[in-house]
């Protein structure tokens, strides 16, 4: 069974101004265990992208599944097989990181006994033991990531949602989530994360698509991409679908690509 899937999904939000398409026709599929990435700048799409896949908005049209449950018509039990990580950790700054790992788990209908194991077994994992007793309005930015991630671990679900996950932290800290992102997927976790940072994506990620004002315009393995522009660094793979996308977008219907891997 496919992990994660999105069909044509569209979502349009309306303003003052208009209309504003924030995803366009998006399609693509997540296998069991791997990490796919959604790589774009700024504003392009990806975090509405993940938030339709995460029940939290409604598509305009299109669908979407995880582990074979609508988002739309089975939101909840969508709910109780992800794990979730905005940009903004909303954490509770009057909780230690002890109590924050119970109240997710108590809400997750963890019995006490099994909060209790699963909060000391997150934070071991995130190397945040020592740091458990302390508010979190006392941590720093790279320990509130590390917490907000234990969150969407503590239930276990089988697939993880993660909205820029080294956003804002600094080298060392933004490798010590790389690290456990990867781990995360030995231990048989399926991963959807969004970036733009190409070198984190080209390291973490089985395949990538490119996104850009909310149409996906090349997916593929970061290799295989490479490889079809001509093997450049995958940065510069990045700016040239960003370019023809550009060109396309000026006035030709986008046509994504693929390297064939899927």
């Amino acid at each position: 069974m496919t992990a994660i899937l999105a069909q044509d999904l569209v979502k349009v939000f309306h303003t003052r101004k208009g209309e504003v398409r924030a995803v366009d026709g998006i399609s693509f599929a997540v296998e069991p265990g791997e990490i796919y990435g959604l790589l774009g700048p700024n504003g392009a799409g990806k975090t509405t992208t993940l938030r339709i896949l995460a029940t939290l908005l409604t598509p305009t049209s299109g669908r979407a599944q995880v582990l074979g449950h609508d988002v739309v018509a089975a939101p909840q039990e969508v709910r109780a097989r992800i794990g979730f990580q905005a940009t903004e950790t909303g954490l509770y700054e009057r909780l230690t990181p002890w109590e924050t790992l119970l109240f997710f788990a108590r809400i997750f209908g963890l019995s006490r006994e099994e909060a209790e194991a699963r909060a000391m077994a997150t934070l071991e994992l995130l190397d945040l033991v020592e740091l458990k007793d302390r508010k979190v309005g006392t941590l720093s930015t790279g320990e509130r990531q590390k917490l907000s991630l234990g969150r969407c671990l503590i239930h276990n679900p089988p697939v993880l949602i993660l909205d820029e996950p080294t956003f804002g932290l600094d080298v060392f800290v933004a490798k010590t989530v790389s690290d456990l992102i990867l781990r995360l997927k030995g231990e048989g976790h399926t991963i959807l994360l969004s970036t733009h940072n190409m070198h984190l994506a080209a390291r973490l990620c089985d395949r990538v698509g490119i996104i850009w004002r909310g149409k996906l315009w090349a997916q593929g393995t970061p290799e295989g991409l490479s490889s079809r522009v001509g093997d450049v660094d995958f940065e510069e793979v990045f700016f040239r679908t960003l370019a023809g996308a550009g060109l396309s977008a000026a006035g030709a219907n986008p046509v994504p690509w693929a390297d064939g891997s899927g």
